[in-house]
């Protein structure tokens, strides 16, 4: 079964929004496995718009299943990181403005970048992800950098699903099919939702965890935060 991994960032959204701490982050946190969530994301940016770098230290200790941590690696992010110890850390390749994460990395012209980042990783046994489109070169040099997984930047699929599901999924699965032949874990997110998970997770292979954020938290305004995961959980399986 794919792991259902909760990104909060739109949860301390609404929390900094009014400048007190409702919601409770920390709670947050806390629901969302209790509820079922298989692990937990976060993606501080430098303008600290959604989580804060404080965040990310106050959530650490009640985290039962698995923290992933997203970022562009920069200095304030690598030592928050190499200090804090997640399972696992994303990179992507966001400038400091950025609305939200538009795109994967161009693993040939940052592949020395990126081999040296993920380096520090591996030495304090954390597991590294690359933020990544669906380009066959841009995989096979993902491999050479030496992350563990590359997530799939899920956008254009999510794009294209309503006018034709299978032209959005077919360049998803051959990137797919190529990651398990070089033997990378394969991650993906970003705009998946009730409506194309399922058919996302049914056709791509080997598919080992979804980070799913604003979909999730918007849906549970309508169907409760416990229903709503469930209801991402069961699509899933």
């Amino acid at each position: 079964m794919t792991r259902l991994s909760v990104n909060i960032n739109k949860i301390a959204t609404i929390r900094n929004a009014r400048g007190n701490n409702i919601p409770d982050l920390v709670e947050a946190t806390i629901n969302c496995e209790k509820f079922g969530a298989q692990g937990i994301t976060v993606h501080p940016r430098p303008d600290e718009r959604h989580i804060r770098y404080q965040d990310v230290i106050d959530i650490k200790p009640i985290i039962t299943t698995e923290f992933n941590i997203e970022g562009y690696p920069n200095k304030k992010f690598m030592d928050l990181v190499l200090s804090i110890i997640p399972n696992q850390v994303t990179l992507v390749p966001d400038p400091p403005d950025a609305l939200t994460s538009n795109a994967g990395w161009d693993t040939i012209k940052y592949k020395s970048f990126l081999k040296d980042i993920i380096s520090e990783f591996k030495n304090k046994g954390i597991r590294s992800s690359i933020f990544i489109d669906t380009n066959i070169r841009n995989i096979e040099n993902a491999k050479d950098t030496g992350t563990d997984r590359i997530e799939l930047y899920t956008e254009p699929f999510a794009n294209k699903y309503s006018i034709n599901k299978f032209d959005a999924i077919s360049n998803f699965v051959e990137a797919a099919k190529l990651a398990n032949k070089l033997g990378l874990g394969l991650n993906a997110g970003h705009d998946l939702n009730l409506d194309n998970l399922k058919f996302f997770s049914d056709n791509i292979p080997n598919l080992k965890e979804v980070s799913i954020g604003h979909a999730l938290i918007s849906d549970a305004l309508y169907w409760g935060l416990q229903n709503t995961i469930q209801m991402y959980l069961n699509l899933l399986k």
